[in-house]
């Protein structure tokens, strides 16, 4: 049976309960007898001196008779509630409270040694033999003329003492028993505010390992605890989202690879059966051709986007012009601008602008860019390519006069083989991972982009370079 921690809980309380109850029981009780008999002692010890240094002391010196202390000496223990006596140091009992004056018939305490107290002023014990039950008896000197005539020994029975110990211990075992019916509010506290939000978060947890990702629970909680459910619940949606897009992601890499192999395999076996004929060969084997192109400009995207995403990539930073470069990568599309008679714009900042950053990456973003920016725009229209210099940032802007990005499809351009839908209709020969790519590599440059887009108007794509030292100087 596995452990929980609720059973832990449970026997530490358990566990606590008998610990407490054992040290109510044993210790408790000869501590409080023991306060209460030092106690006792003291009392008495201070009213054996009183005796000894006034009734007891004149009586040894003659000044009072033995009848007037007796009266004194009774009232006394019945104030004390105990039994006083006056005991010559041979043993023979001079006075008693407890028993009425009889000078011929003299009582004697056998074996009566004062020293018994061991260096103590009392002892608790039957007092040499001569009481039936245990007594606690005080001895105080009495002295004259710096000798030891006697001695006050007050008696008080341990019974009286102890019954005074059992009221308090009631009271003690009553005190135990509340506290620990109320440290049952802890365990309920543990249970309602630990015990049942971890029960929730470990169930979970036994779901999410089963791959049930889409399970959600609540804990209603302010703590470190609730934080947790908080962060669980995130995680799984996260992870879920996750499976979503690589359901997806699959779903469009296969359809984007079975589309053009379809069409590669129809052309070629309608070739073979003789569907096509031998004079039309040319013209389709192009067509295959130009797909198997697609099909390569596919898998080299897929590629770069998992290198681009591979952990701990390094640039191959330098400095460039990247007015330059701009230059370059716009006439790479002379002829496809010559054929739809779209001129591109350049509206550069100075005739030489270096820049920090991996040029082959950049202009893998500048063509992508403009390859987007012609493929969406319309014929006999313009495209502006413009860089602007703030603070030590420069920031490039490439902007078409196309079809635009709907509002609702701006934040999800961004993701592997997405297009929108207005999209779908000009670019047949699109992947959906340029857009990918340009936002991956300006991450790894620790840079930004953005878009700004109308419907029917066209877009802007805007991304930052660091300045290199030299032009910053």
């Amino acid at each position: 049976m596995r452990k929980t921690l609720y059973l832990k809980f449970i026997l530490a309380y358990f566990i606590f309960g008998v610990f407490s109850f054992i040290f109510v029981t044993i210790f408790v009780p000869s501590m409080t007898r023991e306060h209460f008999t030092r106690e006792k002692a003291e009392h008495l010890y201070m009213e054996a001196n009183h005796i000894s240094d006034t009734y007891a002391a004149g009586l040894y010196t003659r000044e009072t008779d033995l009848e007037t202390v007796k009266t004194q000496l009774d009232t006394l223990a019945l104030y004390l509630d105990s039994t006083i006596r006056i005991v010559n140091p041979s043993g023979s009992v001079v006075l008693d409270t407890a028993a009425p004056i009889n000078v011929e018939d003299v009582v004697m305490i056998e074996n009566f040694d004062p020293t018994a107290t061991s260096g103590s002023y009392y002892m608790i014990n039957d007092f040499f033999g001569n009481f039936d039950s245990e007594m606690l008896s005080v001895f105080s000197p009495i002295t004259s003329s710096y000798m030891v005539k006697g001695y006050v020994v007050i008696h008080c029975s341990m019974s009286e003492i102890q019954a005074s110990c059992d009221s308090i211990l009631s009271i003690s075992y009553i005190t135990l028993v509340i506290l620990l019916l109320l440290s049952l509010i802890i365990l309920i506290f543990f249970t309602e505010m630990v015990y049942i939000p971890l029960r929730k978060i470990t169930y979970a947890t036994e779901q999410y390992a089963a791959g049930n990702m889409r399970y959600e629970f609540q804990v209603e909680s302010d703590d470190e605890i609730g934080y947790l459910a908080a962060c669980l619940n995130y995680m799984a949606s996260r992870i879920a989202g996750a499976e979503d897009d690589q359901k997806k992601f699959v779903a469009n890499v296969s359809h984007d690879f079975r589309s053009p192999l379809t069409s590669i395999r129809g052309y070629l076996e309608a070739m073979i059966d003789g569907t096509i004929p031998q004079d039309m060969h040319d013209k389709y084997l192009n067509i295959v051709l130009n797909e198997t192109e697609r099909l390569t400009k596919l898998t080299n995207s897929l590629l770069a986007l998992n290198n681009l995403n591979t952990k701990g990539m390094l640039l191959d930073r330098t400095d460039f012009d990247i007015n330059d470069v701009i230059r370059s990568t716009a006439a790479s599309f002379e002829g496809t601008c010559r054929q739809r008679n779209i001129m591109i714009e350049l509206v550069l900042t100075g005739d030489d602008m270096l820049v920090n950053a991996d040029m082959e990456k950049i202009q893998q973003v500048l063509y992508n860019l403009l390859d987007n920016a012609i493929k969406f725009s319309h014929s006999n229209s313009a495209i502006r390519v413009e860089t602007s210099i703030k603070g030590n940032k420069l920031f490039v802007s490439v902007k078409d006069t196309g079809i635009g990005i709907p509002k609702e499809d701006l934040k999800l351009i961004w993701n592997r083989f997405y297009k929108s839908d207005l999209s779908r209709g000009r670019d047949k020969r699109g992947t959906g991972l340029g857009l990918s790519i340009v936002k991956e590599i300006i991450n790894c440059h620790g840079e930004h982009i953005n878009v700004i887009s109308t419907e029917g108007v066209g877009s802007e794509f805007i991304f930052s370079l660091s300045q290199s030292e030299e032009d910053e100087d």
